[in-house]
């Protein structure tokens, strides 16, 4: 298999934040690339990320996308002199047009940009975020109500079979 036909690997993380679909009601989503440092491509590759407290800014003049408040751990075999900052601002990569539109969007009232998950395709990584509007707490409960009801829809149709 040549290197570059790869997709993805079995050793090669992906790392979720289940906890945004929970929150969150999920709409578009778009695939972009992150700017990391050498150290964060190990740490990520070892699955030491937590996307849980992220979110995704968004500006217009000029369009760009950043992550912030993701935590990559530090990576200990790279010593101290080379190492990155745990939670620190990481450009996002991607199209001015699709940019241009996830800021638009987020202009309106109760849209947000979310991480969804970190993963990497053809050795680069690559970070799914989606623009999503907060759930309240009915509706958090409502959507476990639907998803356990699936759940046991599933269960019986396996038993029947």
């Amino acid at each position: 298999m040549a290197s570059g036909a790869r997709e993805h690997l079995p050793n090669e993380p992906t790392i979720e934040n289940r906890a945004a679909r929970h929150d969150y009601s999920i709409g578009d989503t778009l695939e972009c690339g992150i700017e990391l440092l050498g150290t964060e491509v190990k740490s990520v590759r070892a699955g030491k990320v937590s996307l849980a407290e992220g979110y995704v800014a968004a500006a217009l003049e000029p369009p760009s996308l950043t992550l912030h408040s993701v935590h990559i751990a530090e990576y200990p075999p790279a010593g101290k002199a080379v190492q990155h900052e745990p939670v620190r601002p990481r450009r996002l990569l991607a199209h001015r047009r699709e940019i241009v539109k996830l800021a638009e969007e987020v202009k309106r009232k109760g849209f947000t940009i979310v991480p969804l998950k970190i993963y990497f395709k053809n050795g680069r990584a690559k970070l799914l975020v989606g623009l999503g509007t907060g759930r309240k707490a009915v509706d958090k409960r409502h959507a476990i109500a639907e998803r356990e009801m699936k759940r046991d829809i599933d269960r019986a149709m396996q038993r029947r079979r």
